[in-house]
């Protein structure tokens, strides 16, 4: 059975440019609308990960990477996301928090799920010698949490698969930053998958292929992946099926009513 895996960072529901309003409700019916049997989605507001379910038809598994805040103070949700209302294309993600989710085709069953954060303190501390990085780096990196999810799932044919869907560190000055914690990522997926496991790795790695050290491991005979997109730094990693087609969105597919969908494009993997 065919299998079509997409991964979509929503820009918080933000058109490009940004407009005042969002469009994360039609983002999602969009991202479904031919039947996904997975969706791993990256920049979701915390307040929506409750809706994602009613709008998409599918079960959605998600993770709160940033919870939302004013200042240094938590708050609940539906106060961040009546702040942001105001203007969303301003205030994008200072108020609502940041989460990652995966959806999943009906009839597939959770079997497991967990998390990791990608930039926790011994991991900085480790890397930050490794890789000998700037004074500038090492006080950036920790600027905003990031994780990478994992679920391990039994697809309606049977068939079990290891999604791990991460959002990598932006620092554009030292791409290290993000190629480090995609490797983390890799590591976290392997150990949770089983030896039969279809595994993926997707999303936004925040590196394209062109400067990564880890997507060139990943494709190695050692860890087995499928090769990533040549542009772009938003990904789908397959292992355990053969990808028969890697696809990037043509703008025009994301364009509703007149206006472009999010800052980055969707990236399609279809596998069997």
């Amino acid at each position: 059975m065919a299998l079509l895996i997409r991964t979509w960072n929503l820009f918080h529901g933000n058109a490009k440019p940004p407009e005042r309003r969002a469009f994360l409700e039609p983002m999602i019916r969009l991202a479904v609308a031919d039947d996904p049997d997975v969706l791993c989605l990256q920049e979701v507001p915390v307040w929506a990960l409750a809706r994602l379910e009613e709008w998409s038809g599918m079960s959605a598994v998600g993770a709160v990477a940033q919870l939302p805040r004013l200042g240094p103070m938590p708050m609940p949700g539906r106060v961040g996301a009546a702040i942001t209302s105001l203007n969303h294309g301003l205030f994008r993600s200072a108020f609502t928090g940041q989460a990652n989710a995966i959806l999943l085709r009906p009839g597939s069953v959770v079997l497991q799920a967990q998390t990791a954060v990608l930039n926790g303190g011994l991991f900085r501390e480790a890397q930050s010698r490794w890789l000998d990085l700037s004074l500038v780096a090492r006080l950036a990196w920790p600027k905003e949490r990031r994780i990478v999810q994992a679920v391990r799932t039994r697809l309606p044919d049977g068939r079990t698969m290891l999604v791990a869907n991460l959002h990598a560190t932006s620092y554009p000055a030292d791409q290290r930053l993000a190629d480090a914690e995609l490797l983390r990522a890799a590591v976290f997926a392997d150990a949770l998958a089983e030896p039969a496991d279809i595994t993926v790795l997707a999303g936004d790695f925040n590196i394209p292929a062109a400067r990564s050290a880890t997507l060139e491991q990943l494709r190695g005979d050692d860890w087995a992946f499928s090769p990533p997109a040549d542009e772009g730094i938003d990904q789908v990693l397959v292992r355990g099926e053969r990808v028969r087609r890697l696809e990037r969105w043509p703008r025009e597919r994301r364009v509703v009513g007149g206006r472009v969908l999010s800052d980055h494009t969707p990236v399609d993997a279809r596998a069997a």
